[in-house]
């Protein structure tokens, strides 16, 4: 498993609840630009419509090799779930007010999977909690590597 691209700020912004692996459906050219590292998730976020799962804002740069046929960098593409799990995830962010974003984009085998997490938003305490939580916890392995030696 190869990883193209990770969005690291989610777990400062989000409390992931749940992650789930999608398809994606792709070009030809967008393809060939993943295949190049050329993909940022940064900004996207996965809406769901008439139980079809869509991922919007998703920037895949275009292929320098391209001609005519090159894409559009930041069109909605389709998210390759079944449909139960779309009802699923449409009711959670509707009655629980969730929000489902990218969290990672990935090559298993030859294909191009995308990690959706179900994620429930931070407020500014819990972010300065978290922060604590790590700083404590780098704290302790650097203690715990110095008594080592």
């Amino acid at each position: 498993m190869k990883v193209i691209c990770e969005n690291r700020k989610a777990r400062h912004e989000y409390f992931i609840i749940e992650t789930y692996e999608a398809g994606i459906k792709l070009t030809g050219t967008e393809i060939k630009s993943v295949r190049l590292n050329n993909v940022n998730i940064n900004d996207a976020y996965v809406q769901i419509k008439n139980n079809r799962a869509y991922i919007i804002n998703m920037h895949i740069s275009k292929y320098e090799k391209g001609n005519i046929f090159n894409h559009d960098e930041t069109r909605t593409r389709d998210l390759l779930i079944h449909k139960r799990e779309a009802l699923k995830l449409f009711n959670k962010c509707k009655l629980d007010g969730m929000t489902i974003i990218p969290t990672k984009v990935y090559m298993k085998d030859a294909l191009c999977k995308i990690e959706i997490s179900l994620c429930k938003g931070k407020n500014l305490h819990d972010k300065r909690e978290s922060l604590k939580e790590a700083d404590a916890k780098r704290h302790m392995q650097k203690v715990i590597k110095e008594m080592n030696y």
